[in-house]
C-alpha cells in the first residue's frame, strides 16, 4: 500500500539540502531524478515507492528511515539475533525502529559497523559493483616483507579466488593499513593469513567517507545529515561531495 505523497523540497531539506528556497533552485536546476525522470517544482514522491536521485546519488524518501554508526566490540556478533544466544550489535542500539547492520565484522574485529532500516542505502554500501571503501588497521604477526605487501596489494590467491587489488600502508613494521572494497567473508584476516602474517587484532577505521575516533568501543550515535548524503554520493562513486 502506498503511503502519503511528500513534497519533493521537503525530502531534500530533511536530507539537509538547505532551505526551501534552496531545495527549489536544485530542483529548477534540473538536479534532481524521481524514478529515472527530471523532477518537477512542486512534484511529490511516495515514500513507499519512490526513486530520487540528486546528481545521481540514490536518496532514501521516506521520512522514518534511520541511520547509527556504533564502534563494535570484539565478542559481538554483526547481526540481528543469534540462535546461540551471544551479544549482537542490535542489543545495543534502541530496540525501535529495527535496524539491521550494513554488512558484517567478524566476532573478534572491532571498529565502525552502520546499522539502518534503509535496504537501499545498505544494497549500495555492501554490493562489491559499487566500490565503497572499508580501511582497516590490522595487527599482524612477524614483519611483513616487501613482497608479501606486493602481494596483498596486487591480489591474494583465496579458496574464494584471488582478491581485488588493495591498498596497503606498513605504518609500523607489524601495523598495516589495509584498504578494500570487496565484502568477503574474514577477507582481511584471510589475505594476511594468506601471505604469512595472520592477525593479532583487526578494527575498521572507515566505511566510505564515514570515520569517527571518539566513540568508545560499544558506543553508539546517530549520522549526521551531512554523513548519511556523503555515504549516499560514495555509494553512487561520486567523489568529492
Amino acid at each position: 500500500m502506498s503511503s502519503e505523497p511528500i513534497r519533493l523540497q521537503k525530502v531534500l531539506a530533511l536530507r539537509g539540502f538547505g532551505s526551501r528556497r534552496v531545495c527549489d533552485d536544485i530542483i529548477a536546476a534540473g538536479r534532481v531524478k524521481v524514478d529515472g525522470k527530471v523532477a518537477l517544482l512542486g512534484q511529490r514522491v511516495d515514500p513507499e515507492t519512490c526513486s530520487v536521485e540528486v546528481d545521481g546519488a540514490p536518496l532514501g524518501v521516506r521520512p522514518d528511515y534511520v541511520y547509527f554508526v556504533l564502534n563494535k566490540p570484539a565478542g559481538v556478533i554483526s547481526t540481528a539475533s543469534d540462535p546461540q544466544g551471544r551479544p549482537t550489535v542490535v542489543d545495543l542500539l534502541p530496540r525501535d525502529p529495527r535496524v539491521f547492520p550494513v554488512g558484517r565484522l567478524d566476532a573478534d574485529t572491532e571498529g565502525l559497523l552502520i546499522l539502518t532500516n534503509d535496504g537501499g542505502l545498505t544494497h549500495h554500501l555492501t554490493h562489491p559493483s559499487f566500490g565503497v571503501d572499508k580501511e582497516y588497521l590490522a595487527l599482524v604477526d612477524g614483519n611483513p616483507s616487501r613482497s608479501a605487501l606486493r602481494e596483498l596489494r596486487e591480489g591474494v590467491e583465496l579458496d574464494d579466488g584471488v582478491t581485488a587489488p588493495a591498498r596497503v600502508t606498513a605504518i609500523e613494521p607489524n601495523l598495516l593499513r589495509i584498504v578494500i572494497h570487496e565484502g568477503r567473508n574474514r577477507q582481511v584476516r584471510r589475505m594476511c593469513e594468506a601471505v604469512g602474517h595472520p592477525v593479532s587484532r583487526l578494527v575498521r577505521t572507515r566505511i566510505g567517507t564515514l570515520t569517527d575516533t571518539t566513540l568508545a568501543p560499544g558506543e553508539w550515535r546517530p549520522l549526521t545529515l551531512e554523513e548519511i548524503r556523503e555515504l549516499e554520493f560514495a555509494s553512487a562513486g561520486i567523489p568529492g561531495r
